[in-house]
């Protein structure tokens, strides 16, 4: 499994209001894509930074989800960069469901 972090500074001014509801208009379009595992909708305490969390499969598939096409759409929209990291999750403790999951290389 690939944890993907996906960061970018959020439009000048908003507030968590405007955060959520930017945010609520992607919930379809990660719905609708097979491969996504999971995704977490980060803001840091003072609304100046956004943060995705995303699990997937594979880092193949976390580079589909943010192809070149996504990125050049993304830094126009909110005029700056979009910063991305890969990480291999090899292993997840859910406290909540009571499990502990261990990925295979």
């Amino acid at each position: 499994m690939i944890a993907e972090f996906v960061s970018f500074a959020a439009p000048a001014g908003s507030t968590r209001e405007d955060i959520v509801n930017g945010a609520l208009d992607t919930v379809a379009r990660w719905q609708a894509n097979p491969e996504l595992v999971r995704k977490h909708y980060l803001v840091s305490q003072d609304n100046s930074q956004l943060m995705g969390l995303y699990i997937w499969p594979s880092i193949e598939a976390a580079k589909r989800g943010h192809d070149a096409e996504w990125i050049s759409q993304t830094e126009a929209r909110l005029g700056g960069k979009v910063s991305i990291a890969y990480y291999d999750l090899f292993m997840l403790l859910d406290n909540a469901a009571g499990s502990l999951t261990q990925y295979p290389a």
